[in-house]
């Protein structure tokens, strides 16, 4: 039977804890938004300087952002730091308002497990995450200069792009109505309570759970972040439309509905690159 002043110390830490959660809570998403705003303004200035370079006319009817050609002397190692460090912070700014209550009820969980460093490891499980955005930009990297290299060579391959966007977008918008893209959204809208029965003790078991959830993260917007890139990982306008459409998968009520709404749309999208595409022809 357990000791009647243990049942109060555990009743004083309970309310202790119960007293502080507001307060951390504040100091939590005030980091988080002046995290949001840093970044949202290192995009805005990152999107301002590549609007000053003209986008290159190819066959085709399109134009090729200069995001994945090295200008002014700089070498593809330059070109290549300058591009993964843009889309770390853009996809900061995108995925940290889904994110946030995620890592708040991680948090959460450690300090009322008593962990003894509950934001540092929350803080590693942030950087878990965004490390598998980083590895997935410097792929997108790695495939957009190839691609750019060939259009630049091979002008066939160049007048097949407006094509090839069309039915990559509409690909997307359909992605978005499947089992598999509702399966992941569940499991990204429920990512904060799963696994939290074996909280980890180690800063590498927080790196892993971050990890995890990025993976989930990225199998789930997989569709959303084609989109973004066929219509321009700098652009501002598709930025905004795609932070808002898996804020709103994430966190709003009715997710796979929502999502699947999103998919008519992108659906829509893609039939109309496809006219326009049949048109230049």
């Amino acid at each position: 039977m357990r000791p009647a002043h243990a049942s109060r110390c555990g009743d004083f830490a309970t309310q202790y804890l119960d007293m502080r959660a507001p307060r951390s809570r504040a100091f939590f998403y005030g980091v988080c938004a002046l995290l949001f705003a840093v970044c949202v303004a290192a995009t805005l200035i990152a999107c301002g300087s590549m609007s000053t370079m003209d986008d290159m006319p190819m066959p085709g009817g399109w134009a090729m952002s200069m995001t994945w050609m090295p200008m002014c002397g700089r070498s593809w190692p330059g070109v290549a730091a300058r591009f993964v460090g843009m889309w770390v912070v853009m996809m900061i700014a995108m995925m940290l308002p889904s994110l946030a209550p995620v890592l708040w009820r991680y948090d959460e969980a450690l300090r009322r497990a008593g962990h003894a460093r509950a934001a540092l490891m929350t803080l590693l499980a942030g950087v878990g995450y965004f490390a598998v955005w980083a590895a997935l930009g410097t792929a997108l990297f790695v495939f957009g200069a190839t691609l750019a290299a060939l259009e630049m060579r091979m002008p066939a391959v160049s007048r097949v792009v407006p094509v090839a966007a069309g039915v990559i977008v509409l690909s997307a918008g359909a992605l978005q109505l499947t089992a598999l893209k509702a399966r992941y959204l569940r499991c990204c809208r429920h990512a904060a309570q799963s696994g939290l029965h074996a909280l980890p003790t180690r800063a590498v078991a927080a790196i892993r759970y971050g990890v995890r959830l990025g993976l989930h993260c990225c199998a789930c917007c997989a569709s959303l972040t084609a989109v973004l890139a066929v219509a321009g990982v700098m652009d501002l306008r598709a930025m905004a439309a795609v932070t808002a459409a898996i804020t709103l998968e994430r966190v709003a009520p009715h997710g796979v509905f929502i999502a699947r709404g999103i998919g008519f749309v992108v659906i829509g999208a893609g039939l109309f690159m496809l006219v326009r595409a049949a048109s230049l022809v």
